[in-house]
This record gives C-alpha cells, structure tokens and sequence, in this order.
C-alpha cells in the first residue's frame, strides 16, 4: 500500500486524488520525480464515484431498451420493462461499491504515495496533512504542488434549502431506491441526465424548473429543444423560466417546493418525494491554504496554459474544476498531462517561459476544442464553438445544418431514426470551429469532429476523408455537400 503517515519531502505534492490529481501524479512519476497525492476521501474522485461512472450506468439500460424498441424485429423479443433493482446493482459494480481499492493499486504500481487526510497549502511548498485518526503532519514539495480538488454542488440561497435534506448529484447518482415523484431545480446536463435516469427507472412523476428559456443553455438551441421534445413523449414536465422561492420539507417526508413567474406571478406549489439541485458548480478551495499563498479562499484559480496558477508563484498549480476552464471529467486529465509534463520539462531545464499554443505543455483545447456529450434520450454531442458563439467571438461562420435520419445508415440504426447535426465553418480559413449532434448514439460521431477542429483541417482537405457506407459517418458526406463541396 502506498501510504505514508510522516513527514515528508517530494519533487510533487498534489492536494486531490480524483482522476486530475491521478494524472498529475502520474505524469510527475514517469518522468522520474517523487510525487505523492493527498485524499481525503476516495482516490478516484467524483467521477468514479458519484458522477461520470454512476450516471451513465444508471442511463444505459434504459438506452439499450430504447434501442431494441427502435428496431423492428428486436422490439418484438422485447417483453419486459426495466428492472430497476437490477439497473442500481449494476451502477454499483461501477463504482466498486465506493471502494477504491483498485485505484489504491494503481497509484502504488506507478509509485506514487498516498496521504490519506485532508490537505492544506501552508505556505509555498508545503502542504499540512490532518488524518482522519493520528496526528497532523507536513509534506514539502521540492518542485511543485498541484491543487486538483475540483468543484462541488453549488447549493443557491432558496429559503429553507439548507434543512430540506436535498439531493445534489451525489444524491443523485448513488441513491439506492426510486423516488416516485422527483423535482429537480436546473436546466443543464446533471439535471436532464437524471431526469432522464429516474424517469426510466420508474419515478412516476419528473419535474424540472429551469431558469431559463431552454434545455441546455450552453448547445445549439436545436439541442435543447430536442431534449425537451423527448421529455415530453415520456411524461416529464419542464417548467421554463420559472424561479425557486422556498423549499419546505414535511414531517411524513414530503418535500415542496414554491415557484413563480421570474419576476414574481403565477405562484405553484410543486410535491414530491425527493428534490435534486442541479444548479451549478462551486470551486472546492475554500479550505485549502489559499490565504497562506497571498491567493482568495474560495475562488476560482486563473491559470495559464500549462496549469500554473497566475499569482502563486512559479511552483503552484491548479489543473480541473477548480481553474473553471472546463468542468469535464476529460478534459481535466487533458490538462493534468499537461501539467504534469510541464512540471517535469521544468525540473529537467526543458521548459523556460511560456509552451507555444498546441506543444505537449500547453492544454490549448482548453479554449478552442472542447468536446462533450450529454446522455440523455436522444444524445448531444459538442465540440467547439456554437453558431451563437463563434458569431459573437467576431468570426466570419456560416452554420450548415443537416438531418441526421436522412442518411442511408441511420435508419439502419433505429426505424425513423430522428437527429440533427450542424457544423460551423470559419469562412475566412475555411475550418471547422464547432459541430453539434442530437440523435441516437451520436456520442461516437464526436471524436472525428474533435480532430477536424484540433487539427484545424481545410475543408478541401476534409472532403477527402471519406465516411464508410452505410454508417451514420456518412453525415460528413452530406454536410460537406450541402456546404458545396
């Protein structure tokens, strides 16, 4: 077991063991340097425990499901519903029961250390350990100290929230049983995915109140209007531009909640059995030291492009949630190879000032190719710039839109395959700077339009890579033709 239990010094302390902090550590000790991570819960982190992993095992049988249904010949073998005790047997194999054995074992094959306790900058370069049990004690690092704790549930100040004993997304993802009647405050991925989730898994009634005026703020509008459409063929109701004004949980269990017009009017009163905050993150650094560093506790960390922390000095950095750049799972590991290689180019003289955009120290996607998929019923899938976006970032786009279930593979995918796709083309370097997908499964199309951004590939050049037939690939063969080619 890589544990430690006393003082100690290492070329790389890193505060979080989550799948960032792992990187960090990883990258550090393969290129020869000592590092050690601090945990104060399970080495893993939210992902596989109480986000990625969880979710979409809690999704993924109502997907299949939905896929035989979609298929005539399959959907006669269909004779069953879903059986939900099995769905939240199976979601917990996912998370190896909330034990991190297994990820203990990685960290000690690449040997790396594990501190287990909670960790707190105290002063540059050192970082205090408190233990669950035992007592206090400081590691220094030689080189670096990376802050990988990430973010948690932000909790908005609705009145009665703090006592009405709600989910958030850890909730959410690791409840053991059904609510019959579930509300849910939010609009965005956590709250459409376990809308989707619970729905399938049997909660009679699903309510979302969102702020704003669509589903998935962030996407194309297409997007989140599918979503919504989908939501309304299964029997979830979503309240739009409506605001919170109490939260009220009731000695039998019972939990209401008040809502209104924004602005006030229309006052309701929604029930339910369990009520699930999806309302956005806060950064997890409110007790970490940031005070004894000269930096605000509490606050997002501004970082360049190899993860260092502006203001903290040329040995802290901050890689995932926490520096706000991109609150995903992938792309904090994106950054935290970056991160930890450009910590190593330092220590070895490699690396002096700033990496160019796109070399191996520089998480550059960051700004420009950030993709992401949404699991609901159907699947969005982004990467890069909207239409909305890229027109407001000043860009010379054109936006080509495209009906998925119009090519020749869709339909061999699912009877009335129905999803769209809209690629935006910079008209000034004729390249790709976003693409959007709704439909069944376009989770897979994601990559390829991923490399056609990273890669800044010319559309001339694009319309050479030529998609297998019959697949649903073939959608770049049309988009490329509507757009002229």
């Amino acid at each position: 077991m890589p544990l430690i239990d006393r003082d100690g010094e290492y070329d790389v302390v890193v505060i979080g063991a989550g799948s960032t902090g792992e990187n960090v550590a990883g990258r550090a000790a393969g290129g020869g340097l000592t590092s050690v991570v601090v945990e104060n819960e399970l080495v893993g982190g939210d992902c596989s425990y109480w986000a990625c992993m969880p979710s979409k095992a809690l999704l993924r049988s109502g997907q299949a499901l939905r896929a035989a249904l979609a298929v005539d010949g399959a959907r006669q073998a269909v004779t069953g519903t879903i059986d939900s005790a099995a769905v939240l047997r199976r979601r917990d194999t996912f998370t190896h029961h909330w034990k991190d054995d297994g990820q203990v074992r990685w960290l000690d094959g690449q040997r790396i250390d594990l501190a287990r306790g909670t960790g707190r900058l105290a002063g540059e370069r050192r970082v205090t350990v408190t233990p669950h049990e035992g007592t206090e004690y400081t590691l220094t690092a030689r080189h670096a100290v990376a802050l990988c704790t990430g973010s948690r549930a932000s909790i908005p100040p609705i009145p009665g929230i703090e006592s009405a004993d709600v989910w958030t997304s850890r909730e959410a993802t690791s409840a053991q049983a059904v609510p019959r009647r579930l509300v849910i405050i939010g609009g965005g991925v956590v709250a459409c995915e376990m809308a989707d989730a619970w729905r399938t898994l049997g909660s009679e009634e699903v309510t979302l109140v969102v702020r704003e005026d669509r589903l998935l703020n962030n996407t194309e509008d297409f997007a989140g209007e599918a979503v919504r459409a989908s939501f309304d063929e299964r029997g979830i109701e979503v309240l739009f531009e409506k605001a919170t004004e109490r939260v009220t949980r009731a000695v039998n269990g019972e939990v209401s909640v008040e809502i209104s017009d924004l602005g006030g009017g229309n006052p309701r009163t929604l029930v339910g059995d369990q009520l699930l905050v999806a309302t956005g993150r806060s950064p997890r650094t409110d007790a970490i030291g940031l005070d004894t560093v000269g930096l605000r506790p509490g606050s997002w960390l501004t970082v360049d492009d190899t993860c260092r922390v502006e203001g903290g000095g040329d040995w802290l950095y901050a890689a995932g949630d926490l520096n706000h750049l991109a609150l995903l799972t992938h792309m904090g590991k994106y950054q935290a190879r970056a991160c930890g290689d450009a910590i190593v180019a330092r220590v070895r003289g490699e690396l002096r000032g700033d990496p160019p955009p796109w070399s191996h120290y520089a998480a550059t996607a960051d700004h420009r190719a950030i993709p992401q998929v949404v699991f609901t019923d159907p699947e969005v899938s982004a990467v890069g710039l909207t239409h909305a976006a890229a027109v407001a970032a000043g860009l010379n786009v054109r936006a080509v839109d495209y009906e998925i279930g119009d090519v020749a593979g869709a339909g061999l995918v699912a009877d009335g395959y129905t999803g769209h796709a809209r690629m935006v083309v910079d008209e000034d370097r004729k390249v790709i700077v976003g693409m959007t997908f709704t439909g069944p499964g376009v989770g897979d199309l994601i990559h390829a339009a991923t490399v056609a951004v990273v890669g800044e590939v010319p559309m001339d050049r694009l319309w050479h890579a030529v998609p297998s037939y019959p697949t649903v690939s073939e959608i770049w063969l049309r988009l490329l033709e509507t757009y002229g080619l």
